[in-house]
């Protein structure tokens, strides 16, 4: 009998689970452990790290898994490298389950970047109100801009950050759009800034500033080595009984 070792922490990867459960797959879903509260899962679940590549490669084999999927967050990516290298070690076959980027459309104000250090410089010097949609790993970052004010929206309580300026919203998607604009309105944003993470749940936000032409600060996907993957989980599952990658 085959054993999953799927990486989670998303959306997709929750979904996945659901339907592993349902067709009796023997599979275990794996936390980095950054989340508090995470959700309940439809399979067993553990959390945080194997101890890179060589602690993930031992984890696959002394368990004997034999299929690895990554539906990790797009910019996990040290996660995301250590499952290929840890993959081939183990000698299994390994699958990403990756949301398509985002797209600018007309009317978007986007400013592309292609880190944290960027997007602190695109917010300029003049103090601005920017809505950091970054998740709370790089947020002590903005530290380096005191001057402006910064509202965070993160899926738990945490210690609040190292910034004179912010406000703390905790609250968990998936965002509806006239939700977002009222975020935007009721904290008097004048720019965002955001992670090009795509999927649906967090796309609201970028809706409502194309709305209130605010400017949108992207920070574009780290690098992540080939590997194949796929966009759905009917293309998992499909990878999982006959073994092929379709429609990526």
């Amino acid at each position: 009998m085959r054993h999953i070792l799927l990486l989670g922490g998303t959306t997709e990867a929750t979904a996945l689970a659901t339907a592993l459960a349902a067709r009796g797959e023997r599979a275990v879903l794996s936390y980095a452990g950054r989340t508090e509260a995470p959700r309940a899962q439809a399979i067993p679940t553990r959390t945080g790290g194997f101890g890179g590549v060589e602690g993930l490669a031992d984890y696959l084999r002394r368990e004997g898994v034999t299929h690895l999927v990554d539906a990790t967050h797009p910019f996990a990516a040290r996660i995301s490298a250590n499952a290929i290298g840890a993959a081939a070690q183990a000698g299994i076959p390994l699958l990403a389950l990756t949301r398509p980027e985002w797209a600018a459309g007309p009317g978007d104000r986007w400013i592309r970047v292609a880190d944290t250090v960027q997007a602190i410089s695109a917010l300029g010097e003049e103090p601005v109100r920017a809505f950091l949609a970054l998740g709370r790993q790089t947020i002590g970052d903005f530290a380096s801009a005191p001057q402006h004010f910064y509202l965070l929206r993160f899926v738990d309580a945490a210690t609040p950050p190292a910034l004179p300026h912010h406000h703390l919203v905790v609250d968990r998607g998936p965002f509806t759009r006239e939700g977002e604009l009222a975020v935007l309105r009721d904290h008097g944003i004048q720019m965002v800034v955001a992670k090009n993470a795509g999927g649906s749940g967090a796309r609201a936000k970028l809706d409502a500033a194309r709305e209130l032409t605010l400017p949108v600060v992207m920070i574009d996907r780290p690098f992540i080595p080939d590997r194949p993957q796929v966009g759905s989980v009917a293309q998992v599952l499909e990878w999982l009984d006959h073994g092929v990658v379709r429609g990526v």
